[in-house]
């Protein structure tokens, strides 16, 4: 097969950590926008970015791009793609999704409906029929328009890729797997270092970093709505990424990755959690405190999402929640400590301002990831298996 455009999509502001993630696999990248990533693949990519990538939120087969400002131009424009390299005359399609910012079509109802008689039209054309039982596999459309460019995929991967299959009962106000890993992406925090989530809820940020010591691939436990492409892409390659990801995984390892919440029941999930992902054997969960937040060891790191106060009756107990973690945080030595919350005054009553900040949308939520990080271990500090092997 010959190279394909394939758009990986990921939360506003982690654009730079998506694209190190899709060049890490040996993807060339053909452009960075706001939300999501472009890059060059064959078959063999959809099936590999799908279960190894770990902060894009979906996999979309690129159809076309053009411009377009009237809907008979939206029409006309969609109707002259190639629909019939994609879709199979029992394929089942639809648009699944349309998106509008700044363009002069900016009702998506109207243009899924326009684009899906449009694709009806050409594949009628094409396939010499009048009517599709569409009783085949599924091929999902999504379209986004910015400043009347519209671009258009096929969505290769159904359910979102956040949804790594673990994750099946979660706590009040979860963050999504995929955002999770991309924080600890942006923290220099490795398997040799301490982790530490105090506030860790359902256990995304502990699993998300212990499969990622583990090199367990996100998607190797889902399925995606691809395989069943066998018009564009062969079973085998399936097969051959699940087998490259087994082949992958770090059974040997050693690491101290901790989780607490003043919530028993809210650990217990955790640890279901932590089983589903096959990872429960690398974390410490335990019901403790915030105020209790100590660890004799150096050089440790704190990722976490502590309340946002999203409830009013919530909101009163956030300045003495936020006080007694920057009171925990100075006990540490040496540490550093990294937290997404859309609490506006956590630095004031963390008591510290944050060396950096950086904004990101959780959702429709704007949150900021504050980041305190402490100095460097000394070289002696070493590896683990630099240590192994000086003895």
């Amino acid at each position: 097969m010959d190279k394909v455009e394939l758009i990986a999509p990921c939360h506003f502001g982690l654009e730079a950590v998506l694209k190190r993630e899709i060049q890490d696999l040996g993807y060339e990248i053909a452009g960075v926008e706001d939300g999501r990533v472009t890059f060059y693949g064959d078959a063999e990519a959809v099936c590999r970015a799908n279960i190894f990538l770990r902060t894009a939120e979906r996999i979309l087969w690129k159809a076309g791009s053009f411009k377009a400002v009237t809907f008979d131009e939206l029409f006309e424009k969609t109707r002259a793609l190639p629909w019939e390299e994609f879709i199979p005359e029992d394929g089942k399609f639809w648009v699944a999704k349309a998106a509008s910012v700044k363009s002069k079509l900016f009702s998506p109802s109207d243009i899924q409906s326009i684009m899906k008689k449009a694709m009806v039209k050409r594949l009628q054309e094409h396939y010499h029929t009048e009517w599709f039982k569409e009783d085949g596999a599924s091929y999902p459309v999504r379209v986004f328009l910015m400043k009347d460019i519209v671009t258009i995929g096929i969505d290769t991967s159904g359910v979102s890729l956040h949804k790594r299959g673990y994750r099946e009962v979660s706590g009040t106000a979860p963050i999504t797997e995929t955002l999770a890993a991309s924080l600890i992406m942006l923290t220099p925090w490795n398997r040799e270092r301490i982790l530490v989530d105090p506030f860790c809820g359902s256990g995304t940020f502990p699993i998300e970093a212990a499969m990622m010591a583990a090199n367990i691939a996100p998607g190797m436990n889902r399925s995606f709505t691809a395989e069943s492409w066998t018009n564009l892409i062969a079973k085998k390659k399936w097969y051959d990424a699940v087998n490259e990801a087994n082949d992958l995984i770090r059974d040997d390892i050693e690491v101290d990755i901790q989780g607490y919440d003043v919530d028993d029941s809210v650990v217990r999930i955790a640890r279901q959690n932590a089983a589903e992902a096959g990872v429960e054997h690398l974390i410490h969960f335990q019901q403790r405190d915030v105020k209790e937040l100590r660890h004799p060891k150096k050089y440790g790191f704190i990722i976490t999402n502590p309340p946002y106060g999203e409830r009013l009756e919530e909101k009163e107990n956030l300045p003495q929640l936020y006080r007694t973690f920057g009171e925990s945080f100075r006990t540490l030595d040496s540490w550093s400590a990294y937290m997404i919350t859309s609490y506006e005054d956590a630095e004031r009553y963390f008591g510290r301002k944050a060396d950096k900040n950086r904004k990101i949308y959780n959702g429709m939520l704007k949150t900021y990831f504050y980041q305190f990080p402490g100095p460097r271990p000394p070289k002696r500090f070493g590896s683990q298996e630099e240590r192994k092997a000086n003895r």
